[in-house]
């Protein structure tokens, strides 16, 4: 496969093995339920350990916590209950100590209502400066369109109620999410020099790079017209993923001007400094328009998250990203889960047409546990001997389920209260990680920020450090085989197979098998087992590998 010629060819980000981090859910070092800075410090070893290259940290900054730290209220320090600004820089300090980069979350869509910009455009009034930074529209009687949030209900909230002021009556502000999370408005200079002077600050700190929320909606289209899509996003308690985030306000072409802005501030520090955009676009070529060399470093395949336990989507999947990242000669970015979609060990034990999109919980159909492990741990091994970088998300290292019986009156997620508690939201994959194997306290105190299953404990790291045959273990041992046969760096050819529901791929001097039917199947050849997520045995003629496992044969 011909590679188009970039200049960052060498650079860390494109064979990396990178480890999200929800803060608030990752290690509790006071016992007071939430997540820290000196959590994530103590578990710098564990991370090591794991063979991560970099470490992607979800928001920090001080928030009010409307939607879990997305409503940022000051893109300059750190939210008091994870830590301080002191505590950031020993944190990439130590990652740097053991080779691992820090990444950062950036959410340039919008702020918080309680941002002192929000503020004082409430205190000055229509048409003033203050307001200019963010979307104000006046509409008589009804929002100036028909835009619906992401979270449920209208994008468009009052402002009259905000400020008590009859001058603010017919008035509205955007907001693609929550009410709390007024949008910018980025045909202001004031928001573009917000977020170069943000970009700088971290960098001074020493961030590596910048995981950027909701990429493909900063720019709305010209005078703001009606979504054919209307004004409910979720239908019937569900949505398409297809369609879910299209229409005017996603995937402007204009976006691209404000990343190329980035990249040449970036630049200032050396090619090292990465852009990773969450655009969640269709088709692929659209997709592959963020990661142009002038403009970000990767881009999430969430056509990949999504395809499910389908071989023949995908292949097609696979072949339409590797095509498309090839044109503009950028890496493939594999991921399987993360803070905003069910686990993927629990979407796999579901029939692959089941839709999980509105999360699961009490009442719902429940996933088959043992199949979806099985089948999570297959897709993960197949996906980690592609080439390109892989995401790991919190505890999928541990091989956690999502969390299906939460209590409804324990839900946080927005979404749960903005569709009349239709959508259960993503409260179940957030659910604070078990490092202890004590029943009464896995290390988040007596009452984490979320409730933790009464059989956590059992998925605990402490539990899995010495068993060889854990799921910690296993990743311990295929992100190190993955290095050692450097097939982020490697290349993809498909070997024909009888069955199309077993996909074999070539990377170099690893063949890689995943068997998706539900019987054994033999990859003919004189092959040495490197790895495999489930029973793989030698035969006559060849190798055989059980349903809903894979290997990798050298």
């Amino acid at each position: 496969m011909n590679m188009v010629m970039r200049s960052d060819l060498d650079q860390w980000w494109r064979n990396a093995v990178i480890y999200q981090v929800y803060p608030r859910s990752f290690n509790d070092t006071n016992g007071d339920g939430l997540g820290d800075l000196a959590g994530i410090i103590e578990k710098i070893d564990y991370l090591h350990e794991l063979g991560v290259d970099a470490i992607w940290i979800s928001p920090f900054y001080p928030s009010p916590q409307a939607d879990a730290g997305y409503d940022v209220a000051d893109y300059f320090d750190i939210n008091p209950e994870y830590g301080s600004l002191d505590e950031a820089r020993e944190l990439i300090s130590r990652a740097h100590a053991v080779g691992m980069k820090v990444i950062i979350d950036v959410v340039p869509n919008h702020s918080s209502d309680q941002h002192e910009w929000f503020q004082e455009a409430l205190r000055a009034g229509h048409d003033s400066p203050e307001r200019a930074r963010y979307i104000f529209r006046h509409s008589v009687g009804e929002p100036p369109n028909n835009w619906g949030s992401m979270f449920g209900g209208p994008a468009w909230s009052k402002v009259e109620p905000l400020t008590g002021r009859e001058e603010d009556r017919d008035w509205w502000y955007l907001h693609l999410f929550a009410p709390e999370q007024p949008d910018f408005d980025w045909n202001n200079a004031d928001v573009h020099q917000l977020f170069t002077d943000y970009l700088r600050f971290w960098c001074d700190l020493g961030v590596d790079g910048f995981r950027v929320d909701v990429a493909h909606g900063l720019v709305k289209a010209d005078g703001l017209p009606d979504d054919l899509r209307g004004s409910d996003r979720w239908v019937d308690g569900d949505r398409d993923p297809d369609v879910f985030d299209s229409g005017p306000m996603f995937d402007q072409d204009g976006v691209h001007e404000i990343y190329r802005e980035w990249r040449n501030v970036l630049n200032e520090y050396g090619r090292d400094r990465m852009l990773v955009a969450e655009a969640w676009v269709d088709p692929p070529s659209r997709g592959a328009l963020y990661v142009r060399e002038e403009e970000m470093s990767q881009a999430f395949n969430f056509d990949y998250l999504k395809c499910g336990w389908r071989p023949a989507r995908l292949r097609t999947i696979i072949d339409q990203t590797l095509r498309e990242m090839n044109n503009v000669g950028a890496p493939v970015t594999w991921v399987l889960s993360n803070h905003d979609v069910v686990r993927h060990t629990s979407r796999f034990g579901f029939d692959p047409e089941h839709s999980t999109e509105a999360g699961i919980g009490l009442g719902d159909p429940q996933p088959d546990r043992e199949l979806g492990l099985r089948r999570g741990l297959a897709m993960t091994l197949f996906t980690f001997g592609l080439p390109g970088s892989v995401y790991i998300y919190q505890g999928e290292e541990l091989g956690l389920p999502e969390v299906t019986d939460m209590p409804d009156d324990a839900r946080q997620d927005p979404t749960w209260l903005r569709t009349g508690y239709q959508v259960r939201g993503r409260d179940g994959c957030r659910v604070p990680l078990p490092w202890k194997a004590n029943p009464a306290d896995t290390g988040f105190g007596a009452h984490p920020w979320l409730p933790q299953p009464a059989d956590w404990h059992e998925f605990a790291a402490e539990r899995q450090e010495d068993d060889p045959q854990s799921v910690l273990n296993f990743y311990r041992a295929m992100t190190a085989r993955r290095r050692h046969y450097d097939l982020g760096h490697g290349d993809f050819e498909w070997v024909a197979y009888d069955n199309n529901e077993v996909l074999v791929v070539r990377n170099g001097k690893i063949t890689l098998a995943l068997n998706m039917t539900s019987e054994p199947a033999v990859i003919p050849g004189q092959y040495s087992i490197v790895i495999a997520s489930g029973t793989c045995d030698h035969v006559s003629g060849g190798v055989e590998l059980a349903a809903n496992t894979a290997a990798w044969l050298s």
